[in-house]
């Protein structure tokens, strides 16, 4: 029988279900972690650049970048919830063992995300109420809070990846913890900074994006060029710095979790100058079909020599590796990922090279055509990376000390799949909402600017547009 469906029927009906809900839930979170993680940046970059400069168009920008900003924290509320509940929901068996080992992550993130709230509180009442210096310190710590998040989540997952800060007694249970150890795990530095700075690029060509389509449509007014100027700077400037962050966690991968390297390149046996096969597939008795074949090449990207050692997926056997169909998988998410950071770097050389030259903005419609995509495709490769990262450990929860099948849930697999269709359909409401509501903004603001179907309100105590929104304090003559 196929290794994979051998591995399926051993594995409790539960893990399926478990799996799916987790998985949909998570790459729905995802979508919005860059901006809360990234985004205060941005705000505050052009928030300082308006004071230095005294330009009321990137003050205005910044202000309604925050609003965004709280709109997006709101949203990731509810989907940050829903993913806390479930890794006790659906993974009990991993919460009740080592729990005490890494839950220290999940209390980092728990006071970050309280922290964030109220710093984003603060930033919004700020707005026309405080003076211009002390509103703009008040905001300084957010992006830091916004971090602190990112440290707590990447400390719980680097455990998972590679556990370490603890030792086992005869029972098998973790004892003697040691949390900084378990929060400094050899994988926690490449992983941590590999994904701020993919946060960073990210929300970068996102809010890019938003204003090259302005751009392809027309509105090359100076706002528009402020709003992407910032923004795709940072992440152009970012760009190649993540490129070699990601090649530094792969090696850290072909050192540390040298199966996952295996399930990562389709690697069968552990040879020498294994050659480097751009997607493909791999089958279960060893064979790849399809994709390029660069000779040498994956052995060379590993150590540098042709005769560098990769270890294969045949080292350990079936059931502690993850399955062809899984690693095929894995590969391709990789392989995407890596051809996404390529095109960016190109995007990101082609916009400084015309920075150096001509001192100004591309002006070819092709490089902000390719901008405006460049969001899209930054959040592809963000949700590449964690299938990598998480389908590469496969079949462990807690690498080579727990299954998921042993973590799994007992509550029956219909309950699971009921309750999967329900996150589903409110995922899809608030999500929906979400969009209504950046939509609704985005309407009122080019109302207010006088670039909408409509006239502005006219009359004495008429609130603007931009004004008139319950993201931000409204002005003095506004009403309550």
């Amino acid at each position: 029988m196929h290794t994979a469906l051998t591995l399926l029927a051993d594995a409790p009906a539960q893990t399926l279900p478990a799996r799916s809900l987790m998985a949909f839930t998570l790459a729905s979170h995802i979508i919005l972690v860059p901006l809360g993680v990234a985004l205060p940046l941005i705000t505050l970059l052009m928030h300082a650049y308006g004071l230095r400069r005294n330009d009321a168009t990137a003050l205005l920008l910044a202000r309604r970048w925050s609003a965004v900003m709280a709109v997006q924290f709101a949203i990731g509320v509810v989907t940050g919830t829903v993913l806390s509940f479930e890794f006790g929901l659906l993974w009990p068996g991993m919460m009740g063992r080592w729990g005490d080992v890494f839950g220290i992550g999940f209390g980092v993130e728990a006071w970050a995300f309280f922290l964030e709230a109220v710093l984003i509180a603060i930033y919004l009442y700020g707005w026309r109420r405080l003076p211009t210096r002390t509103h703009f310190l008040l905001g300084l710590p957010l992006p830091f809070a916004a971090l602190l998040g990112a440290f707590g989540i990447l400390a719980a997952n680097s455990w998972m990846n590679t556990p370490r800060g603890f030792s086992l007694d005869p029972a098998g249970n973790p004892v003697d913890v040691k949390i900084w150890k378990a929060i400094f795990t050899p994988m926690f530095g490449p992983q941590y900074w590999h994904f701020v700075v993919a946060m960073l690029v990210t929300a970068g060509y996102v809010v890019a994006g938003v204003y090259a389509v302005g751009w392809l449509r027309g509105r090359r007014d100076r706002y528009h060029r402020l709003g992407f100027t910032i923004p795709f700077t940072l992440a152009a400037v970012f760009t190649p710095v993540q490129f070699v962050l990601g090649d530094s966690i792969a090696r850290q991968v072909f050192h540390k979790q040298p199966v996952k390297f295996a399930a990562m390149e389709i690697v069968w046996k552990t040879d020498t100058h294994v050659p480097e096969y751009l997607f493909g597939r791999l089958h279960p008795d060893g064979s790849i079909s399809g994709g390029i074949k660069i000779p040498q090449l994956d052995s060379i990207l590993a150590g540098f020599r042709p005769d560098t050692k990769v270890t294969g997926l045949t080292t350990v056997p079936a059931s502690d590796r993850p399955t062809a169909t899984q690693a095929t998988l894995v590969h391709w998410t990789f392989d995407i990922m890596v051809g996404i950071g390529s095109l960016l770097v190109l995007l990101a050389l082609w916009y400084a090279l015309v920075r150096l030259r001509r001192r100004g903005l591309p002006a070819s419609p092709w490089f902000y055509r390719c901008a405006a995509v460049s969001g899209l495709a930054s959040v592809v490769a963000v949700e590449c990376g964690w299938i990598t990262t998480e389908v590469g450990r496969q079949p462990w929860i807690v690498y080579q000390n727990m299954r998921v099948a042993e973590a799994v849930t007992s509550t029956r697999s219909t309950s699971l799949w009921i309750m999967f269709g329900l996150v589903v359909a409110v995922y899809v409401v608030v999500f929906g909402s979400f969009l209504a509501v950046l939509l609704k903004m985005r309407t009122r603001w080019r109302l207010a600017d006088g670039t909408g179907e409509g006239p502005p309100p006219e009359g004495p105590g008429t609130d603007t547009p931009e004004t008139d929104t319950p993201y931000g304090p409204r002005s003095a003559g506004s009403r309550t």
